[in-house]
């Protein structure tokens, strides 16, 4: 038994890993939905951007295309970041008793990846907000699961939106 252990370890270590990304096929137990929460904010930021680069009379054309264009493209990369840590929270981390407390998680995943992808398709503000909306229920759904209270307030920078916060005591 142990030549067999020797063996599966040396041809894992043997492996050429090219990459690697996970979070969380192992039980590490680090969860957090701020991860969600700050990808949809960055969401409305961008958008707001968009309209502001649009709306600048002053700036070459180029400059204004430019700034257009960094803005879509971060849009979508935290649109997916948004999709991927839903599914993280709600696919490994609400399992069993998790889910009988919390019977509207598969309800609120599914309806976050289709707001999710309507706002991949469209520069429209309200459909980002109602994506944090949507997170932040998710946020609201975790805390409660671990027996946290949470608040609610406006976050600290633009685009100054409402934000589920947990009340973390010492």
């Amino acid at each position: 038994m142990q030549k067999k252990n020797r063996d599966i370890t040396r041809s894992i270590l043997e492996m050429s890993i090219v990459d690697a990304h996970a979070h969380c096929d192992i039980p590490c137990k680090i969860y957090d939905p701020s991860t969600a929460q700050i990808a949809a904010l960055t969401v409305i930021r961008m958008i707001d951007i968009i309209e502001e680069a649009i709306a600048d009379d002053g700036s070459s054309e180029v400059k204004i295309i430019n700034t257009i264009n960094r803005a879509i493209a971060k849009k979508e990369q935290e649109v997916e970041r948004v999709k991927h840590e839903t599914r993280i929270i709600w696919g490994d981390y609400f399992k069993g008793a998790l889910i009988d407390d919390a019977p509207d998680i598969h309800g609120l995943a599914h309806n976050i990846m289709l707001t999710a992808s309507a706002t991949k398709q469209a520069v429209d503000r309200p459909t980002a907000e109602k994506l944090l909306q949507q997170v932040n229920q998710l946020a609201e759904l975790f805390w409660k699961s671990k027996g946290i209270n949470v608040k609610t307030a406006t976050c600290p920078y633009p685009p100054s939106e409402p934000t589920v916060y947990p009340i973390i005591e010492n």
